[in-house]
């Protein structure tokens, strides 16, 4: 009971386990502040410039969708669990979809700064933005919504990045 003589039901579910919170906050980068979501896409950033640099041209761009493929298996349950525990629809702390859009949006891009550095700021830009049709994949419930408005804004950003890349823009 309350103060003022009401109940309250409180519903608690069981906490999510250990794994579905080090996939959805990527190993911790959800729980840094200021815009945890900025951290996540630094941590894919980091990731991809130094991890892509060991693998041989032809192969980056079936590892950067390898990557996107596992971080969204991964993460559409690990973000659904996080959600569900935490009574949110899409907790801050949750930066998978982070990882994995960004990721997306350095596909076939360049391993120069001023090309992944375009990618992550166009991402960064489309996932807080949320143009159509990010806004609507957002609405999709639970872990699916979470990740997939940021698939969304990943491919905004790839487009955008190869177009200035084909246009000489980028280098």
């Amino acid at each position: 009971m309350t103060g003022e003589g009401t109940a309250v039901a409180v519903t608690r579910t069981k906490p999510a386990p250990r794994w579905a919170w080090m996939v959805a906050t990527f190993f911790g980068a959800g729980h840094l502040r200021p815009g945890p979501g900025t951290w996540g896409s630094l941590a894919a950033l980091a990731l991809w410039s130094g991890g892509a640099r060991l693998i041989s041209e032809p192969w980056r761009v079936p590892a950067a969708l390898a990557v996107v493929a596992v971080t969204l298996l991964l993460g559409i349950p690990a973000a659904s669990l996080i959600a569900r525990e935490k009574g949110d629809n899409d907790p801050s702390c949750v930066v998978i979809d982070e990882v994995s859009g960004q990721t997306l949006a350095f596909v076939a891009v360049p391993l120069h700064w001023n090309s992944l550095l375009a990618a992550f700021i166009l991402f960064r830009a489309f996932d807080i933005l949320k143009p159509p049709p990010v806004r609507q994949l957002e609405r999709i419930p639970g872990g699916a919504g979470i990740m997939l408005d940021d698939i969304g804004a990943g491919l905004l950003a790839l487009a955008v990045v190869q177009l200035l890349l084909h246009f000489g823009i980028l280098k």
